[in-house]
């Protein structure tokens, strides 16, 4: 069965947040909670860097490990999931997260704790999928109607890909190798033809 991952190509992340904006509307995030955030590293300089980050629903994962009511679990899928009906809130897995998945929603001046929130793959949670009950404490389920996250679907540089493991892994490991510079680092090259090169008329779309 497949197992589901992210993966970020930081060679095309353009800093736009179209992945955190797609990620707030399909699932009516909590105020305060970005299940989605882009972080740029040495940004202005020389070798800026922007990454897409969020729950990587790993193997192992660490807010499995420290969770003391064993509120997460990993689905078939191996999408890491948690139940905000046996989550007591004490923040242990946030403070284990290295990618700062899991967080309190923020409510009032100071803000009120709260169950935890994180990304769930599109996959909902333990409630009935599709339900109004699932939506309303874990957003939409996409991943039981066949589709993909929404933030890697709307990701318009393709940057953030999301899916079967393997596949996704195929298609940054075929970038890395056939990516050079400047422009072909996005496949222009391949797609309008190198300067010099003649191109031979088809006579209709491509």
């Amino acid at each position: 069965m497949a197992r589901m991952k992210f993966i970020c190509d930081a060679e095309r992340c353009i800093e736009c947040n179209g992945c955190v904006t797609a990620c707030k509307a399909e699932h009516e995030v909590p105020w305060g909670v970005n299940r989605r955030r882009v972080v740029t590293l040495n940004d202005g300089l020389p070798g800026e860097k922007s990454i897409s980050v969020a729950c990587m629903h790993c193997s192992d994962a660490p807010c499995m490990a420290v969770c003391p009511v064993d509120c997460f679990y990993r689905t078939d899928e191996g999408v890491v999931l948690h139940d905000k009906d046996v989550c007591i809130g004490c923040g242990y897995c946030s403070y284990a997260c290295p990618f700062g998945a899991p967080q309190f929603p923020t409510n009032g001046t100071f803000g009120l704790r709260g169950k935890m929130d994180k990304c769930t793959f599109c996959a909902g949670g333990p409630e009935k999928h599709g339900s109004e009950a699932e939506f309303e404490k874990y957003g939409s389920n996409r991943l039981s109607e066949g589709k993909l996250p929404a933030c890697a679907e709307m990701c318009s540089t393709k940057a953030l890909l999301g899916g079967d493991g393997d596949v996704v892994a195929d298609i940054f490991r075929t970038r890395v190798l056939t990516r050079g510079k400047g422009s072909e680092v996005w496949g222009w090259g391949t797609a309008y033809g190198k300067p010099g090169e003649a191109k031979t008329p088809t006579g209709g779309r491509s």
